[in-house]
């Protein structure tokens, strides 16, 4: 926050009682512990307590100062803020996903069938529980998919591959369930800063007759979403595409895309009938996926021992960061080979590099990103 007003500055209890007590006649015994000090010392505390109450008034009257950098916290004082502008904080958002159920021929699956992943008694993780969104019949081979919702909102439900391995609900006929692939698009409350970005963008940038920063803040407004891209003419006049990335910036879930649907066109027929205006038809869409893979040859320190694994991990920690940050980035749609290199040699266990390619490609080529798409991490392989 900018400097305090002048007359919220060094208002401490002992500043205050000496200004009182200069104002008392010299003739008068003011020394510690007197009539008059002991009168005046209580006030004092109670007028610095009042200049404490003043500043932190000020503080949460604007919003860059209400907003918190904690993400556990909320401020009601923000969202008091933001209202004044018709931005609401979003909701948190249930992960989705897919699971495969084995066991004998014909079995039906119904929905809502609750699934989990399995709890560890030893770090005291408790078990994520997801449920079932549509019946499911296991085929010839003993197999159905179905798909899965997360039955407490939030990013707790975003899991790896094949961790879901219990059945909370009791299916005579089913063996085993697993998830092939990770569940997704789960997301929290919204935090101060995201909001307080938000609104930044609608006081700063206004949207209006439908131009590209009102599809923006419109599609914004929908829990979940972390990413817009706005193609105007998308399929020729009197369309727009809207293409939309969830808060891990990958493609959004068909949720999060139904729910921006409905919010912004829901009849996809020009009339209007959402917040977009007359005559023109908007379709949301997930972004499109392009998996960056790498492989490289590494060497590592021996001051401190480490596993390739390890490296693995910390080399596609920081790969996927560097991919998030330039997700749906226009001004420059590439991803870049010295970045990923850069993330190489950011990391302390390595000592050098070889034979870095990406995608497949050993030359220093940079990867361009097209309208609509984010590059998201592949696989990555590490060896010495």
């Amino acid at each position: 926050m900018a400097d305090l007003p002048p007359y919220l500055q060094e208002q401490t209890e002992e500043k205050i009682l000496n200004r009182m007590l200069h104002k008392v006649p010299s003739d008068i015994d003011k020394s510690e512990g007197s009539f008059i000090w002991d009168a005046q010392a209580p006030v004092a505390f109670m007028l610095s307590e009042a200049a404490l109450w003043a500043q932190e008034l000020l503080r949460r009257g604007f919003a860059s100062t209400a907003a918190s950098d904690d993400a556990r916290f909320r401020s009601a004082e923000l969202d008091l803020r933001t209202a004044e502008h018709g931005i609401t904080r979003r909701e948190a958002v249930a992960a989705t996903g897919q699971v495969l159920f084995k066991g004998k021929p014909g079995t039906k699956v119904p929905a809502g069938t609750f699934v989990a992943t399995p709890a560890d008694d030893v770090s005291g993780e408790l078990a994520v529980e997801f449920a079932t969104t549509q019946a499911a019949m296991l085929d010839e081979s003993g197999t159905a998919a179905a798909a899965i919702r997360a039955v407490t909102a939030g990013r707790n439900g975003n899991v790896p591959a094949g961790v879901i391995q219990v059945m909370f609900s009791s299916v005579s006929g089913i063996t085993s369930v697993t998830n092939p692939e990770p569940t997704r698009s789960g997301a929290d409350t919204e935090s101060d800063q995201s909001l307080l970005e938000r609104f930044y963008a609608k006081v700063r940038s206004q949207g209006t007759s439908g131009n590209k920063a009102q599809y923006m803040q419109w599609a914004n407004e929908i829990a979940g979403v972390g990413g817009v891209e706005v193609v105007p003419l998308w399929e020729g006049p009197g369309t727009v595409g809207l293409y939309l990335l969830d808060t891990d910036k990958r493609a959004a879930s068909a949720d999060i895309v139904e729910a921006v649907q409905q919010h912004i066109d829901p009849t996809r027929d020009g009339q209007g009938e959402g917040l977009a205006p007359a005559g023109p038809v908007v379709t949301a869409m997930p972004a499109e996926e392009v998996a960056i893979h790498i492989a490289v040859k590494v060497q590592r320190t021996q001051e401190k021992p480490s596993t390739l694994e390890e490296i693995r991990n910390l080399i596609a920690e920081g790969i996927q960061t560097y991919l998030q940050q330039i997700a749906f980035n226009r001004k420059d749609p590439l991803v870049r080979y010295t970045r990923i290199a850069a993330v190489l040699l950011d990391i302390p266990i390595i000592v050098d590099y070889s034979e870095l390619t990406i995608n497949g490609n050993a030359s220093q080529q940079n990867i361009e990103i097209g309208s609509g798409q984010v590059a998201v991490l592949g696989t990555v392989t590490v060896r010495e």
